[in-house]
């Protein structure tokens, strides 16, 4: 499955929230990580409508997350941006062309969308079992564990 680089950059965007002390303003997220900023304010505004983040207004306003790091999963964020439909969509095509099953044939769903049916079913338990906390404690231990207080100092700096 391919999935829009949005999710790669409100995944990152999600673990330097959790980083932060208050609200980080878009353009300091996009800034941050070399990013779009109009392509990303409008990702965390769907974030924000699917309850994962928070925005607030004012010279101190940006962004932050609506719960603890370690209840916001990477299947919340992943829904929230792609949407919660399922990824393979079946249109019955055992249906249709010249060697069609007859519909009384077709009473169970066919191999095909059951395996894509388990493959979703397996992705989707994957994610929901790896939070934001955990994507923050990874990319510290991947840096040595510096990249969580480099991002700490960075956004407390500005």
């Amino acid at each position: 499955m391919k999935l829009s680089n949005g999710i790669e950059w409100v995944l990152h965007c999600c673990v330097t929230l959790s980083q932060a002390q208050g609200p980080v303003p878009a353009q300091r997220l996009a800034e941050l990580h070399d990013i779009p900023p109009a392509y990303l304010a409008k990702h965390l505004q769907v974030l924000s409508r699917a309850g994962v983040v928070h925005s607030s207004q004012g010279q101190d306003g940006g962004y932050g997350l609506t719960r603890p790091p370690g209840e916001i999963s990477v299947l919340d964020v992943v829904a929230a941006i792609d949407g919660p439909g399922g990824f393979f969509r079946c249109t019955e095509i055992r249906k249709r062309g010249p060697l069609a099953a007859a519909p009384e044939r077709c009473t169970t769903r066919c191999s095909i969308a059951r395996a894509m049916a388990d493959a979703e079913l397996a992705w989707n338990e994957a994610l929901s079992k790896i939070t934001i906390a955990d994507l923050a404690e990874n990319i510290d231990a991947d840096s040595g564990g510096t990249a969580l207080g480099d991002v700490r100092e960075w956004l407390e700096a500005r």
